[in-house]
């Protein structure tokens, strides 16, 4: 299977990426933020950098989406899809920090790419308050997101919760609370039941 995990910054999802790819025998696919060039930039200075980082994580993770769906003989867990990286864009363009021909940009390219996606088997949300995840990333002390703020984290919950819901509509969704963890046995278990349900789907995303 193809497993995607979902969820705000500090909702657990790289660790729950490697426990459940240990578990399952899959290849576990982080997100690529240790050697994103972007990163301390982008929270330095938004307006200037946010439509640069936006587009970089774009490639990386189509990059990372083609490695994954190209691997018939390996199941995998990956670390944050190619389509939560709408929920960022179009977030700091409603902020004002991409303007509107830096954003139609990003659309542009993301519909390209949208042609040669394949969605998830099972995508996991992780459900964590803003306030949860504030406290996780404090407690991780990454110095590039100390600019991070709960107005962020709530404004980012917000258009995940939106994101979810329309998911649902194109692939088998597990919901689960967070602000507490599971073990991974137990996400296993839950994966398979929501995997074996017999569902139709809408065929392609709504135009972000």
């Amino acid at each position: 299977m193809f497993i995607g995990i979902a969820g705000i910054i500090g909702a657990g999802k790289s660790t729950l990426s490697q426990q459940l790819a240990d578990h399952l025998g899959y290849d576990a696919f982080n997100e690529p933020v240790d050697d994103n060039p972007y990163l301390s930039d982008f929270y330095a200075d938004m307006t200037r950098w946010s439509a640069m980082m936006q587009l970089h994580l774009l490639f990386r993770r189509f990059e990372q989406h083609q490695r994954i769906v190209w691997n018939k003989e390996k199941g995998a867990v990956q670390d944050r899809t190619i389509y939560e990286d709408t929920i960022f864009a179009r977030m700091l363009h409603e902020a004002g920090f991409i303007d509107q021909r830096d954003y139609e940009t990003y659309v542009g390219h993301f519909n390209v790419m949208k042609r040669f996606l394949v969605y998830p088997d099972v995508l996991i949300y992780l459900r964590v308050s803003p306030e949860v995840s504030m406290q996780r990333i404090r407690e991780r002390g990454r110095d590039a997101e100390g600019g991070i703020t709960l107005h962020y984290m709530e404004k980012l919950h917000q258009g995940y919760e939106k994101f979810i819901e329309e998911m649902d509509h194109y692939t088998r969704v597990l919901t689960l609370d967070w602000n507490e963890y599971k073990e991974p046995d137990e996400v296993a278990r839950l994966v398979k039941e929501k995997a074996d349900e017999n569902r139709e789907f809408l065929r392609d995303l709504k135009r972000i």
